[in-house]
């Protein structure tokens, strides 16, 4: 197993007579590159348009371990979306290049964040969402000419990834973008008013017993790396991300260790398999990859495209049911993030205890916010374990029932 790059670590690493591309097993695609001068910088290798590239991150130590895996993770996120990280950043030099006034998206992006962002807690946030949705989008184009209607279709783009919350946000933040430049002269009115706010229901979907058992017979007739990936985020509960970008490394005898920098609370987390489980996540076939990723269909980066692979396992769910029950069966609308629901929907019919699910999920809130979380050290690891194991022996006991039996219980 690689050892992990720390401070520590990349400080104490010594130039060789020879370039060297040390990879970070925190992150598939990351690398630490170690220069004969003794010159450390920081680079993300990923293919595009089926060709390899790479995308300069920063010199060490300006560009922090944190920083570099930071602007990985963003370049990362745009691939998934089938944007070049490197044509953006080629976008905002042009932009900065140019000279002022800059009128372009990019050229105000940036601007934007070196007058304002900057300045705010959580501004680097705001410039990294920005960055990702609306310079990705428009970056050459003026932004006088931004309307209503591309506003409207940029969020609507964002919702059909199944992100509505994210679609409300960037609609937020637009108008503040908007609101600054109309301060600045640069614009007499924000496009952003009369486009309204999408409504946010909190979703509630569940997969039945029956459901889950279409859904598992799928998933393991689709096989890679689709349908191991929806087994193993039914199993573990954990976030999809988290799961989708697992690599071998994190994976010591039956523990999945998911690193702070990797979890969407910042928290270390570490997650029990069970015999099922573990033997999805490291026996099968895999497509070869440098940075031991256990979910990619190019050897370079995490599977990506979650709306069609959800696709594919709905459609396969479709036909296994209309196959058991002689006719078209309806199945309602379910994400991904509806299988971390409905595992811990399942553990608590288990008769697990809330913490202990919130414990699995590694969720900080309700019982284990507040004094909780500050006096309270328990890790319930055994606890955690016996969860996971009676959710893992349903699930598989569900497989095997008839289904006509489990609509009676259901």
């Amino acid at each position: 197993m690689s050892k992990a790059l720390t401070t520590k670590v990349v400080e104490n690493l010594k130039p060789d007579c020879k370039r060297r591309e040390i990879p970070d097993p925190a992150l598939s695609g990351l690398y630490l590159v170690v220069q004969p001068s003794g010159v450390k910088s920081w680079a993300l290798r990923y293919r595009f348009a089926h060709k390899p590239k790479k995308l300069t991150l920063g010199r060490w130590p300006v560009t922090s371990v944190a920083d570099a895996r930071r602007e990985a993770t963003e370049a990362l996120q745009l691939i998934e979306r089938r944007v070049d990280p490197a044509e953006v950043r080629r976008a905002q030099r042009d932009a900065q290049s140019a000279g002022a006034p800059d009128d372009t998206v990019a050229g105000v992006v940036e601007l934007y964040n070196k007058r304002h962002l900057v300045r705010l807690k959580r501004g680097h946030d705001t410039k990294s969402s920005l960055d990702r949705y609306v310079v990705s989008r428009w970056a050459k184009r003026e932004i006088k000419t931004i309307t209503r209607r591309d506003i409207r279709e940029l969020m609507d783009d964002i919702m059909d990834e199944g992100k509505l919350i994210t679609a409300n946000r960037i609609r937020t933040r637009l108008s503040g973008l908007f609101n600054w430049c109309i301060e600045r002269d640069m614009l007499d009115h924000n496009p952003v008013i009369g486009v309204k706010r999408l409504s946010e229901v909190s979703r509630t979907r569940v997969l039945s017993d029956v459901e889950v058992r279409w859904f598992w017979k799928a998933c393991a007739e689709l096989g890679q790396p689709w349908g191991t990936l929806g087994q193993a985020l039914l199993l573990t509960g954990q976030r999809l991300r988290e799961v989708a970008h697992i690599s071998a490394t994190e994976i010591s005898g039956d523990l999945w260790h998911l690193p702070a920098q990797r979890s969407k609370n910042g928290l270390a987390h570490t997650v029990p398999l069970c015999a099922k489980a573990l033997a999805i996540l490291t026996g099968e076939e895999r497509v070869p990859s440098t940075a031991e990723l256990l979910f990619t269909t190019n050897g370079t980066t995490p599977v990506s495209g979650f709306s069609k692979g959800r696709g594919h396992i709905a459609q396969r769910m479709a036909l296994i049911a209309f196959r058991e029950r002689g006719e078209p069966v309806e199945i309602a609308h379910w994400t991904f993030h509806d299988l971390r629901r409905t595992a811990a929907t399942g553990m608590a019919r288990l008769g697990t205890p809330v913490r202990v699910t919130e414990a699995v999920l590694n969720h900080v809130s309700g019982t284990g916010g507040g004094i909780v979380a500050v006096y309270q050290r328990h890790n319930y690891a055994e606890e955690k374990r016996r969860a996971l194991d009676a959710w893992s022996s349903h699930v598989l006991s569900v497989v095997e029932t008839p289904e006509n039996l489990l609509a009676l219980v259901d």
